[in-house]
């Protein structure tokens, strides 16, 4: 019963079932070098539990037995879950990950030619124990003793598809462009990243340079502009004032439209702490880039004007209007964050060692995964896009499969680009108490009255 979802899945893409089969969970084990006693928890039993209570909102570990069906207590799931490496759940998602672009990459491709990736980084809270608080800390807003332990993620999501390409945690105070080179050896060259302004360091684009990765930024509201000719001011430079002034990009190079440029971007002066002196020196002295920008006339949307920075500099190849598609389409890494942290509860994790909490995110990283298959293949029997098709009907298909189950239709979302949504109107407007409001509140509202009498 525990392995209805590798299963069903095996229905739909075989190449994904086959990789938590449990002859490949146990290869994977003894290429960690784990060993194990045969029993009624074995690795791939505990792999196919955990994937259960994920897929049900990680529900309690007293629920496992009615899911699987088996006859396991809570603690005796807990101890054999720890005793299996982390190395192991790693894997199986580094396994999962290639597979899932398999068939996909020639409608996939962005222009006919490049593979798209959208990153970015949010939190999630686990337990308060005191090992957690020393690996991942608290908000600085709460006093010592008073919070819960967060931390900080960064995910990596197929633009094309949803699926997750890679996920790592880290303490929460982490800027995400100190750590995002982690993620990187998932790409290959010309692929394409797309991430908001907290990615837009040269350091950070100078790494993807250096590997042939293509990036497209929001530009960092630091970064100024220099005009042709124009360089920035020698205190600038040696960094006297650094918190005061802005970066400069230094001089115009060339003008490839009305607002559309190449820079030449120079390294700064001043090393990133995170980074060694060797690393750092090995970065280019300079880098072109590409800054453009263009308005958004669309009503309800709050940003008016947006500048992108991106290493693509063949202005013909690469055309702003195709830019600024790419960079709209980021947006559907917040929904991605969203079915991962709301509708899958992965926003508070249950584990209360750093081993374990660990382990939970990668079985959530492997659930969604399984979720985007569902609806990838969905998407391709109705006739619609990925994103058309609802991600919590494809999660309750899953739930309730069944070995020899066949995908049906799912809920498709509706389309309506540019529509505004209204306010939500209370279904109960509040009641005008005189008791209750303050003096002066209701001195000004007597007071209107008076004068629209």
């Amino acid at each position: 019963m525990h392995q209805r979802i590798v299963t069903a899945i095996s229905r739909i893409r075989q190449d994904i079932g086959s990789h938590l089969s449990p002859v490949l969970i146990h290869q994977t084990c003894r290429s960690v070098g784990h060993v194990w006693r045969e029993c009624v928890l074995t690795p791939s039993t505990i792999i196919h539990v955990f994937l259960l209570q994920v897929l049900h909102g990680n529900t309690a570990l007293t629920n496992l037995r009615h899911l699987s069906r088996l006859d396991l207590t809570a603690q005796a799931f807990c101890e054999a879950r720890k005793r299996l490496p982390l190395a192991v759940f790693r894997r199986l998602l580094q396994r999962i990950v290639p597979a899932l672009r398999d068939g996909q990459e020639p409608p996939a491709l962005w222009l006919g030619k490049h593979r798209t990736f959208g990153i970015d980084g949010s939190n999630f809270s686990m337990p308060d124990t005191p090992e957690l608080q020393r690996a991942f800390g608290q908000p600085g807003n709460q006093r010592p003793g008073c919070g819960f332990p967060v931390a900080h993620f960064l995910a990596m999501f197929d633009s094309a598809t949803g699926f997750l390409m890679d996920i790592l945690a880290f303490p929460l105070r982490t800027a995400d462009f100190s750590k995002v080179a982690e993620i990187h050896p998932g790409l290959r060259a010309d692929d394409v990243v797309v991430g908001d302004r907290g990615f837009c360091s040269f350091v950070h684009v100078a790494q993807l340079v250096r590997r042939g990765i293509h990036g497209v930024f929001r530009l960092h509201q630091r970064i100024k502009l220099a005009t042709s000719g124009e360089c920035a001011p020698p205190d600038q430079r040696r960094g006297k004032t650094r918190k005061k002034v802005k970066r400069s990009l230094a001089k115009v190079l060339r003008q490839l439209g009305v607002r559309d440029h190449v820079f030449e971007w120079r390294r700064p002066s001043r090393r990133p702490d995170w980074m060694t002196e060797e690393e750092f020196l090995s970065l280019p002295l300079t880098m072109e880039c590409r800054v453009l920008s263009y308005l958004v006339r669309r009503p309800g949307y709050r940003t008016k004007r947006i500048d992108l920075l991106t290493t693509l500099l063949d202005a013909e190849a690469y055309p702003l209007e195709e830019l600024a598609k790419l960079y709209f389409r980021r947006w559907q890494v917040e929904v991605n964050l969203r079915h991962l942290k709301i509708t899958m509860n992965m926003d508070v994790l249950h584990c209360k060692t750093v081993d374990g909490v660990l382990k939970e995110l990668m079985i959530f990283a492997i659930v969604y995964n399984l979720v985007c298959v569902v609806m990838v293949e969905a998407s391709g029997r109705q006739g619609v896009e990925v994103d058309r098709i609802s991600f919590i009907d494809a999660l309750r298909w899953l739930m309730a499969a069944r070995p020899g189950a066949s995908l049906i239709k799912l809920i498709i979302n509706p389309s309506r680009p540019g529509r505004v949504e209204p306010r939500v109107k209370k279904r109960r407007p509040k009641q005008f108490d005189l008791m209750s409001e303050p003096r002066s509140v209701l001195r000004n509202r007597l007071l209107g009255q008076v004068l629209v009498a």
